[in-house]
């Protein structure tokens, strides 16, 4: 969801610039910002011990991040970092819920964003719940697939096979070679090293 950067700024958002790879928040920091993206693109991460990663989500230019602690005073469940140079404006959480009093639409839009987050988590989880690489590339494909909104029409996967398995557990061989196999079983196209579902 996209709040008009004006408002934003009116209300006293300050715009930063974020370099590929930066930490804009970690996980276990108290939430006291709302955040949106104005140019770039950022992804919530888990990091674990061994090193692996698993991505939350991805937010691309004019996306908010981050919102859902704000409302019930938690930390972040997530990381926030620059996958790219990116520009983020940051609102202080009292200035952001006082906007919401004063735009009523804005707060009903912001709502239904979180709500079809929260399901499409839901639907996500399930699916990944998989115990088979095959069903949790799938499953990973086809919330990609709800996000745009285009079930019957062959999709271009614009993530990495890194990040494929970093969305679902996996391991990049793992990913790798189950993306061969499902190939090979017509699930999925690779042509010129992109993968079409």
């Amino acid at each position: 969801m996209q709040i008009d950067t004006n408002i934003l700024i009116a209300w006293g958002g300050i715009a930063k610039k974020y370099h590929k790879n930066e930490t804009i928040f970690s996980e276990d920091d108290h939430a006291l910002f709302y955040y949106q993206i104005l140019e770039g693109q950022v992804k919530m991460i888990n990091r674990y011990n061994d090193g692996r990663e698993f991505i939350q989500g991805v937010f691309y230019g004019d996306s908010g991040f981050g919102e859902s602690p704000l409302f019930i005073d938690e930390t972040y469940p997530a990381s926030a970092i620059a996958q790219k140079d990116s520009v983020v404006i940051k609102l202080s959480k009292s200035s952001f819920f006082k906007m919401l009093e004063d735009y009523p639409k804005i707060k009903s839009d912001l709502l239904t964003v979180l709500s079809r987050r929260i399901y499409n988590k839901s639907i996500t989880a399930r699916e990944l719940n998989h115990n088979s690489p095959e069903g949790r590339i799938l499953a990973f494909l086809h919330s990609l697939k709800r996000k745009d909104r285009c079930p019957d029409k062959k999709l271009l996967v614009h993530h990495t096979r890194q990040e494929i398995a970093d969305f679902t557990g996996l391991r990049v061989e793992t990913v790798i070679r189950t993306l061969k196999k499902m190939e090979t079983g017509k699930q999925v196209e690779i042509i010129n090293h992109k993968l079409y579902h």
